[in-house]
């Protein structure tokens, strides 16, 4: 009987540390893809927040492109004025 009892004890400490192996197991199954999960995640916003930086960026920039051709269609208009006065005042002779 003492043999029985070892060999119960045996086959119960087996089948106790197989299941504690594979629980512990189980749990860095699923740590570890809610580990990446999370890092995909952070790298997600991460970018979304880059390209949120950028647009602002290019918003800026395309604010002073259409304020820069504005100016440059008052400055053409006003060269314009200018050479037909210019030439007004070269066909009375005074130049």
């Amino acid at each position: 009987m003492t043999i029985e009892i070892g060999v119960i004890i045996a086959t119960a400490s087996f089948i106790i540390g197989f299941f504690t192996f594979f629980n512990r197991n189980r749990d860095k199954d699923v740590k570890s893809p809610a580990t990446e999960s999370a890092i995909i995640r952070k790298k997600l916003d991460n970018i979304g927040q880059s390209v949120d930086s950028i647009r602002i960026d290019f918003k800026a920039s395309d604010q002073r492109w259409t304020a820069l051709s504005k100016t440059v269609i008052r400055i053409d208009k006003s060269t314009k004025q200018a050479h037909k006065r210019i030439d007004q005042i070269e066909k009375k002779g005074e130049i």
